[in-house]
């Protein structure tokens, strides 16, 4: 579903952009001559990236939390690198129903098994890197589709059980680890709370909004409004959970993330929290030291 609606949006773009460029190459022919039909396809792309630079920068602006400003402006250019790689090449083409995937190293195919669980409006290939990564370690690794986008977090608990349950009689393990990215951590604790920790050797979020998140929201969904800061629902989540289903957990934030924030509030009593610096919201599947801690995360014992 999500990859059909980018690509509609962004034909909308190119085309948006074309017909700028087409403008301009039509007043400039009389100087430029053929030269000027060049524009046509710098605009379309050009449209593209506009959107997406000024999307970053109004959400870094918004999510400044003071202090220096060089983490702030590392921290534009690698979420936008990571927006353009993700949501403009690579959530676009998604298939609809991702396969669990085998270690590529058979030395260590004993390797926990891992599920994979995107955030609000993505899908299952943001997780592109940090799964061949865990491949490479020996993790088996499914990653699924939150669908539909727009519901309750409740709703994705029946998901991730089937993808728990299936990850299990594939591997024959007891046990499988759950990460999630923004969203899909609060859609791993909705499963916890539905269905109890005895599946789960471990539970690793990254930028999860747990105590909600002030971002402006434009239009208003259910799974939206639970995520808002200090909702009612996250409230309620909070309260289900014992202290040694929050001993299964580690938490990792960034201090310049420019979607959930405040971003030093996102902690959980009795759950272990690491923070990073100078890195975006959804850069975060993409660094080689947030992928590294989470390999070591998934090595310690359980």
């Amino acid at each position: 579903m999500l990859a059909r609606l980018l690509r509609s949006i962004y034909l909308i773009q190119l085309l948006t952009g074309g017909l700028i460029g087409t403008w301009a190459a039509v007043a400039l022919a009389p100087r430029w001559g053929a030269a000027s039909l060049g524009l046509v396809p710098l605009a379309a792309i050009g449209w593209v990236l506009l959107w997406q630079v000024v999307i970053i920068a109004v959400s870094v602006w918004q999510s400044h939390a003071g202090g220096p400003l060089l983490p702030w402006w590392r921290t534009f250019w690698g979420e936008l690198k990571a927006a353009l790689l993700i949501f403009c090449l690579r959530l676009p083409m998604a298939q609809a129903n991702p396969s669990i995937l085998a270690p590529t190293d058979s030395a260590t195919r004993n390797a926990l098994p891992v599920l994979l669980v995107h955030g609000y409006i993505c899908n299952h290939r943001v997780w592109d890197k940090v799964a061949q990564t865990l491949r490479q370690h020996g993790h088996p690794v499914l990653a699924l589709n939150l669908e539909p986008l727009f519901t309750s977090i409740d709703d994705y608990a029946a998901l991730v059980e089937r993808a728990v349950a299936a990850l299990r009689a594939h591997t024959g393990a007891p046990q499988v680890a759950l990460v999630g990215h923004s969203m899909g951590g609060l859609a791993i604790r909705a499963w916890l709370r539905a269905q109890g920790a005895q599946q789960a050797a471990c539970i690793i979020t990254l930028g999860t909004p747990h105590q909600g998140t002030r971002v402006p929201q434009w239009f208003s969904t259910p799974n939206g409004s639970q995520m808002a800061w200090h909702s009612p629902w996250l409230a309620e989540l909070g309260r289900s959970e014992t202290p040694a289903k929050r001993q299964l957990m580690r938490i990792a934030l960034t201090q310049q993330d420019n979607i959930v924030y405040p971003q030093r509030e996102q902690w959980l009593d009795g759950a272990q929290v690491t923070e990073f610096s100078a890195i975006g919201h959804l850069q975060m599947c993409l660094d080689d030291g947030v992928i590294n801690w989470l390999l070591r995360q998934l090595d310690a014992p359980h």
